[in-house]
């Protein structure tokens, strides 16, 4: 069975340039953000229910889902966020168990945002990684790269588990002080880490799925 590694973070932690790096030394990624953009975008497994769901509104002009429309929706109505979910959970849950099968890397990372939010984390992944930064670099970072007010990403940040919590459940930690070089060289330390726990752990789970 493979060694499944489940990477999780806040919102603007890190966490894709510690998966690109894990990936660069071998690893299979498989990221749930990425499927359910593919869902999302023209054509995708999603769209068909959430345009009946949601209506035309929750439609961009070239047949994606309107990701601010949607992203403002379900922030003001946590019913239109249940209702979101019950589309995007099955089918990220299917996709991603697909794609870990698939895997050939020497070990599978499973970029999960919600990993610690979705309760049953521990049936699903052999360790845990948490890239950890303060909240405030958090909120930098994410108005740099999407320009959103720091109210609306400070309020994506409190429907996330805490720092705390996530620092509860993790096997191992990567801080992100905003060092790019030390952050790639403590992930490729851990690289070396999963190797050798891929060779000697035992490595029996119930694959779950996300």
């Amino acid at each position: 069975m493979k060694l499944i590694v489940g990477l999780t973070g806040g919102i603007g932690s890190g966490k894709t340039t510690v998966s690109d790096a894990l990936q660069a030394h071998g690893a299979s990624v498989v990221d749930t953000d990425r499927i359910a953009h593919a869902m999302t975008a023209p054509g995708g497994a999603a769209m068909d229910a959430i345009r009946e769901i949601f209506g035309p509104r929750s439609m961009a002009a070239d047949g994606s889902m309107d990701r601010a429309w949607m992203r403002e929706t379900v922030f003001a109505d946590p019913d239109a966020k249940r209702r979101l979910e019950s589309i995007l959970h099955p089918l990220i849950r299917e996709a991603s168990n697909r794609q870990v099968r698939e895997a050939t890397g020497l070990y599978v990372v499973l970029v999960v945002p919600l990993l610690i939010e979705s309760g049953r984390w521990n049936e699903r992944v052999h360790r845990v990684l948490v890239v950890d930064c303060p909240v405030a670099t958090q909120v930098i970072r994410v108005q740099r790269r999407s320009q959103l007010p720091e109210s609306q990403i400070r309020s994506i940040i409190a429907q996330q588990a805490s720092r705390e919590q996530r620092l509860a459940a993790a096997s191992d930690v990567l801080f992100n002080d905003g060092s790019q070089h030390g952050l790639l060289a403590a992930t490729r330390a851990l690289h070396t880490q999963y190797l050798a726990t891929r060779a000697t752990a035992n490595l029996d789970l119930a694959e779950q799925g996300i």
